[in-house]
This record gives structure tokens, C-alpha cells and sequence, in this order.
């Protein structure tokens, strides 16, 4: 079955919008109706290979590594470019991604777009790109010093199905204004985002022709290329632990740098003195959130063990009200799962948390009322030891893990006790305590009390399996930069 809607087809290499040489094509199917919404072009090695060439020939003999005012403007363009379509990017995302068209209104679309190219656009005359040192003396020769902060080069971009729009702006607008060049590579999944962002940059840009390039595929391996091509000189890169440790072992041959932002089990640690009525409903709500699809999303829940039947009480009716299905629904906040494999990896998880001995108080099944697209029942699982299965591996999907703890040191243990350390969260009645656990819990991000630390200027990334470097932020923006040394004799 075929929608009547048909995104941009044509990829962006070296300026031009063109089709794949093979001129093949792939289907763009919506997870909310399974029907094909339409086609895009299919890359094939060969095609990634002519886009790597034109980027590293536009950083190696254009000035846009070194022409400020140049970025500046482009970047203003493109912004201008992305908001006279916002509203036809909104319904895309909804089509493609399956994205409830609320969140639209927050992290899926509106949020980046305010300030994903604004922030890094700004930060090109504000970023100290030269300092000077001390005079220095040695061997008898003193030298007036300084660090210059360059471009790292031709960078690879790999961007996720889930928040596809928000990862690509935030990489695209720190990649460009550091004066790198790149290759966006889109998830398969949702390809039609990143096609529209070629075709704007083609058509109402001064960018360069090579600056930014947009290869499709319907084969992951495609963007593989980057990764083993030493023309490429950095792999920025969202999604899952296991290919970004395939990225690390591949593009260790030409020791390229990596950005890796991956998986999380985040934890929601509620200590004992939390008014658990007016907390833990946002804890169903969150793990609903564009069906769990979301790297730091709180998908462990830990309660007091006195009040553990009470929290669980509330996360049950709270789940159980969440609004999932149609994501055209303005009520909506739970759509369907990205694919098929998605759903049924989902399930998966749900049967081993069964089998290893944890209780379904809601959910786990598919919805009997929604016969057509990818959708999983909001699930909520008790009884977790947080050695299972589900307590340790990211699910992706709308699947809450409620665990006892007995107290706060062991609160930081369980939450502590994950191979990923992406966010959390840490709520209690006293500020002053939920951020002395909070400084104990290690990863990435944490928000206290609710609070919320997302933003162009706020670094995002985690500890240990989930990832390398941070997105956004100062440390973001450096992490795609270069630092040269430079001496001159003086009297």
C-alpha cells in the first residue's frame, strides 16, 4: 500500500542534488500504517565514496575552514531555509518517524531548531579560536607563543531514526561552524529529513559545493565507508553501543577521532521522602515518551522499599493512562515502534524479563486495538532484580523497570550497577540531598527534581558504554577542532 506523500528522492554530493549512479531506489514506509509513503535514492559504496571526495576537496582547497563571515552567513541561511519548511519538516517527521506530533512541538523539531545552528553560529565571533602564552625560554631562545584552534577536517555524520532532526542540526551546526566539511549519513529509517536538508542547502545556501554532502542507503554498511576511508578524518556518531564500538574497531586503521553518544539505562532514583503522587507520573509519562525511543529516557525506576507497592500503584494507573497510537493526534504521546525488527526485538525483551522472573503489572503485548503499524502496549514490569536481563540491557521501547532500593547509598549502588551511564534523574524533598546523590551517580547528565539540562549550549553525552566525547555545549563544539602550537623568535 502506498501514502500519497513523497519527500525529497535526490541525495546532495558535491553540490549537486543527484540520484544514486545505480539508480536504485528504496521505500520510506510509515511505522504507523506499515504503508510506503514514498521513495529516496540508494547509495551504494561507490556513491559514498564520490561524496567523501567532494568534502575532502572542498576542505582542502576552499576557505571554508578559514573564512568566518562566510560560515556565519551560510549558517543564517540555512536557518532561514529550514524555517520557511517547518511545518512541512513537522508532518514529514510525524510520517516517517512515526513521531507523535506533539513532541514535535519540543526535542523532535521546534527546540533544535531554535537554537541548533543559532548557538554554533554565534559562538564562530565569540569562540577564542587564538590565545597567547607566556614568553617562553629554551635552549637560549625565547619565543613569543600562542594555541591556534583549527578545523578537524572532513567529518563523518551518522544520525539515528529516533530524533533524527535533532541529532543532524545539532552535528550539522557545530560541524560547519568549526569550518569542517562533512558527510551526513541518515538512518535508513528516515531518510526523507535529511534529503530536504540537502535540497535547502542546495537551493537557498552559499554553502560550497562539497561543504555538505547527504548520502541515503538502505545499507548500513554504505556508511561503513567513512569509517575505513582515511580521506575521512572524524566519525561523529548517534545510536547504538554495539556499532559504535564496530566504528572504534573499524576506524582504528587511520586513528580517527570519534563522537560517540549511545546507549542508556538511565535510572530515576525517588528517595524516601518524595510526594510519589506528584513525581511518579512523569516517570510513566517519560518512558511513553515517541515510544521509549529515546537514549535517555529513565527506564529504571527505583523506590524505597516502603513504599514500593504504593509507587507501583500509580505508575500502574498512570501508564495506563498514557494516549498512544495515532501519532497525527495532538493527544497522542506513545506512536508506534521505528520497524517491524524493532517491535519484535521489544517483545522479545518482554518475554526474557517474564522468563527470568519479573511480573507484568500492565502491558506487554501488542495493542489488540491497533491492528495496523508497529505498536507495543505501555509495559510496566515489577518484581526486577536489577542483575535481569530488562535491568540491564536498553530495550528502546515503552517499558518501565520498577526495582526496591533501601536507601540512598544503595539507591547510588543499583543505579551505579549498569554498564551504560547516560543520564538519570534524582527526586526528594530536599534539594540539598537529591544533589548529593545526584553528584554520586555517574553519567552524563542527571536532572534534580525534574529539572531539565538540555540545550545547544549544554554538553550531552555519557560514562562508560554510553559513548565518547560530548554533543553540544563548549565541549561539543571543540571536540570537532584541532589545537596547534605556535612559536616565534623575539628579542
Amino acid at each position: 500500500m502506498v501514502d500519497s506523500r513523497q519527500g525529497e528522492i535526490r541525495m546532495l554530493i558535491d553540490g549537486a542534488l543527484v540520484e544514486a549512479t545505480s539508480g536504485r531506489r528504496f521505500d520510506n514506509v510509515n511505522p504507523a500504517t506499515e504503508k510506503v509513503l514514498g521513495q529516496v535514492a540508494d547509495a551504494d559504496a561507490e556513491d559514498m565514496r564520490r561524496a567523501i571526495a567532494a568534502a575532502r576537496r572542498a576542505f582542502d582547497t576552499t576557505d571554508w575552514a578559514t573564512n568566518h563571515p562566510l560560515r556565519k552567513r551560510c549558517l543564517a541561511e540555512l536557518q532561514a531555509a529550514l524555517e520557511g519548511e517547518r511545518e512541512e519538516l513537522r508532518a514529514e517527521l510525524v510520517a516517517e518517524a512515526g513521531t507523535p506530533v506533539q513532541l514535535t512541538a519540543h526535542a523532535q523539531l521546534d527546540a533544535p531548531l531554535a537554537d541548533a545552528l543559532n548557538w554554533p553560529a554565534a559562538m564562530i565571533d565569540e569562540f577564542g579560536w587564538e590565545r597567547e602564552l607566556p614568553v617562553g625560554e629554551l635552549m637560549g631562545i625565547r619565543s613569543r607563543r600562542a594555541a591556534w584552534k583549527e578545523p578537524v577536517g572532513v567529518v563523518g555524520a551518522i544520525v539515528p531514526w529516533n530524533y533524527p532532526v535533532e541529532v543532524t542540526l545539532n552535528k550539522i551546526g557545530q560541524i560547519l561552524a568549526t569550518g569542517n566539511t562533512v558527510v551526513l549519513k541518515p538512518a535508513p529509517d528516515t531518510p526523507w529529513n535529511a534529503t530536504r536538508l540537502g535540497r535547502l542547502v542546495a537551493e537557498h545556501t552559499s554553502i560550497p559545493a562539497g561543504v555538505v554532502n547527504v548520502v541515503t542507503s538502505s545499507d548500513h554498511l554504505v556508511g561503513e565507508e567513512l569509517t575505513l576511508d582515511p580521506r575521512v578524518d572524524m566519525i561523529s556518531f548517534t545510536g547504538s553501543t554495539a556499532t559504535g564500538q564496530r566504528i572504534m574497531q573499524r576506524g582504528a586503521a587511520t586513528l580517527k577521532r570519534v563522537f560517540l553518544e549511545l546507549g542508556g539505562k538511565s535510572a530515576m532514583v525517588v528517595l524516601d521522602d518524595t510526594d510519589l503522587a506528584s513525581v511518579l507520573p512523569f516517570a510513566a509519562f517519560g518512558v511513553c515518551l515517541h515510544a521509549g525511543q529515546g537514549c535517555a529516557l529513565l527506564t529504571r525506576a527505583l523506590l524505597p522499599r516502603a513504599r514500593y507497592d504504593e509507587g507501583v500503584e500509580i505508575l500502574r494507573q498512570s501508564m495506563a493512562a498514557i494516549p498512544y497510537g495515532d501519532p497525527t493526534d495532538p493527544t497522542v504521546v506513545q506512536g508506534p515502534q521505528i520497524s517491524a525488527r524493532q517491535r519484535d526485538r521489544i517483545l522479545g525483551y518482554i518475554d526474557k524479563g517474564k522468563q527470568e522472573g519479573a511480573t507484568i503489572a500492565l502491558g506487554g503485548g501488542r495493542p489488540a486495538h491497533l491492528p495496523h503499524g508497529f505498536f507495543v502496549e505501555p509495559t510496566l514490569f515489577t518484581d526486577v532484580d536489577n542483575t535481569m536481563t530488562i535491568a540491564q540491557d536498553e530495550i528502546f521501547g515503552p517499558v518501565l523497570c520498577v526495582l526496591a532500593h533501601d536507601g540512598d547509598d544503595d539507591a547510588v549502588r543499583i543505579a551505579n550497577d549498569s554498564r551504560y551511564g547516560l543520564s538519570g534523574g534524582v527526586y526528594s524533598a530536599s534539594e540539598e540531598r537529591a544533589t548529593a546523590v545526584a553528584r554520586r551517580i555517574r553519567t552524563g547528565s542527571i536532572g534534580i527534581n525534574g529539572g531539565l539540562w538540555y540545550g545547544a549550549d549544554s554538553p550531552y553525552g555519557g560514562y562508560k558504554n554510553s559513548g565518547i566525547g560530548r554533543q553540544n555545549g563548549l565541549e561539543g563544539f571543540e571536540q570537532y577542532l584541532e589545537t596547534k602550537a605556535v612559536g616565534w623568535p623575539t628579542a
